[in-house]
């Protein structure tokens, strides 16, 4: 059986051989993504995409948890999760009121069991929530998107990465998008339930 693939909250911007997801508008299933469970089968997604999405979700921390939870539960082994999120120090994230959590990429490495047990041996303050929920997601890419801003003070055609986040540690609005790639992490065993 091929697996699914969920474009979750997706609007009016619906993608062709996705499950299109919403609580609004006409997507193929209509949705709360806050209410569990949700539809779909143990182990039956193998792609789950959010774009522009997750900052709008959970402001209740445990609301937020659960959509990891149902996440981990419906996805199998080596499922991808793109998320993209305006960055938190962005005005886009900033101008809309329904956005009520910044995603950060330190915010979905909580989720990953292999860095919560070096934090703990290293005895570091990150909440190992990977540990706590028994999800496991690995945070296999981050992407960033330089705002018109800072072409502005750079016009430089190569954006000089590490430049761009030093700056926007210490400026507004430079970085306008995160784009970051999850991987579901199972054991074989865990495949089977």
């Amino acid at each position: 059986m091929n697996a699914l693939k969920l474009n979750l909250g997706c609007g009016e911007k619906k993608l062709q051989n996705y499950i299109n997801v919403d609580k609004f508008g006409t997507p193929d299933i209509k949705l709360d993504l806050e209410s569990f469970p949700w539809p779909w089968e143990t182990n039956s997604v193998s792609e789950i995409q959010l774009i522009h999405v997750l900052e709008h979700l959970g402001k209740d921390v445990e609301i937020y948890f659960g959509i990891f939870k149902e996440m981990y539960r419906i996805c199998r082994n080596g499922a991808e999760i793109l998320i993209k999120v305006p960055h938190f120090r962005h005005q886009f994230f900033y101008d809309d009121p329904t956005h009520v959590r910044a995603i950060t990429p330190l915010g979905l490495q909580l989720f990953s069991k292999k860095l919560n047990k070096q934090w703990i041996e290293k005895k570091a303050s990150n909440s190992p929530l990977g540990i706590y929920l028994d999800i496991d997601f690995e945070l296999k890419k981050t992407g960033i998107k330089p705002s018109q801003d800072w072409f502005r003070l750079h016009p430089e055609k190569n954006t000089d990465i590490k430049l761009l986040i030093q700056e926007s540690n210490i400026y507004n609005n430079l970085i306008e998008e995160y784009e970051l790639v999850l991987e579901v992490i199972k054991s074989k065993d865990l495949e089977t339930v």
